[in-house]
């Protein structure tokens, strides 16, 4: 579904993503972990189209979208919850997930409402409460169920488990873990690398803008290497 080759990326002169390399087969949960400042946010928006490329390709569903704005991304089936969560505070939850559904005007976006607020029912009782009164972790669940009412084939995950009690954490992975079942194909970047290894089909290690180690997520788990440097094993 999604295939990035040779990918660089730069802020001013400074050069931060140095030929990344990485494919995500359709259906699968995809994890990129590695410690702040490894570059996988700059990769995510990159592919999101908000980062501007500087070589290599980013193709998607046989399609390279490297200079395709972000917005004809989302069309595509390219959509993002991003680091922070960035949710628009002043606005209600119903009108935030409205938002993420702002490219269809059909009966079904009712429907893709009334699914995410069965995948997250607190979002449902606070529909039409500010979005800034939400907890840490509510306003986590909207920013993902935001981009899912985008009709994502390839959701971009971006540090869902950022600053969340452990709890939530673990209710977060099972959602996205259970996003498999609803055909949508994950891209998950975490600082968290065991709990995202856990759920994932496959991973990738980055340092310092490049892809250290790759292979299956059980695979990485066992990795001494790994357990040392990110697992704390």
């Amino acid at each position: 579904m999604l295939e990035i080759s040779e990918l660089r990326s730069r802020y001013g002169r400074i050069e931060v993503l140095h030929g990344i390399n990485l494919n995500v087969q359709s259906g699968e949960i995809v994890t990129v972990v590695g410690a702040n400042g490894a570059g996988k946010t700059t990769l995510l928006r990159c592919i999101s189209g908000t980062q501007p490329v500087s070589a290599g390709s980013v193709v998607f569903r046989g399609e390279t979208i490297t200079a395709v704005p972000a917005h004809r991304r989302i069309k595509r089936g390219i959509t993002q919850s991003p680091e922070g969560r960035q949710i628009f505070t002043n606005l209600s939850v119903e009108e935030n997930l409205r938002l993420g559904a702002f490219l269809f005007s059909d009966e079904r976006v009712d429907k893709d409402m009334q699914d995410a607020f069965q995948m997250f029912p607190i979002l449902r009782e606070k529909r039409n409460l500010p979005a800034g009164g939400l907890s840490g972790g509510q306003q986590q669940m909207l920013a993902i169920a935001r981009a899912l009412m985008g009709r994502p084939n390839c959701l971009l995950l971006d540090e869902p488990s950022m600053g969340l009690a452990p709890i939530l954490v673990q209710q977060i992975f099972d959602v996205v873990s259970g996003l498999k079942a609803l055909n949508v194909t994950v891209l998950l970047v975490e600082q968290n690398a065991f709990g995202a290894l856990k759920i994932a089909d496959r991973g990738y290690v980055m340092e310092t803008g490049q892809v250290t180690m790759d292979g299956p997520a059980e695979m990485l788990i066992a990795d001494p290497r790994i357990r040392e440097a990110y697992l704390g094993i």
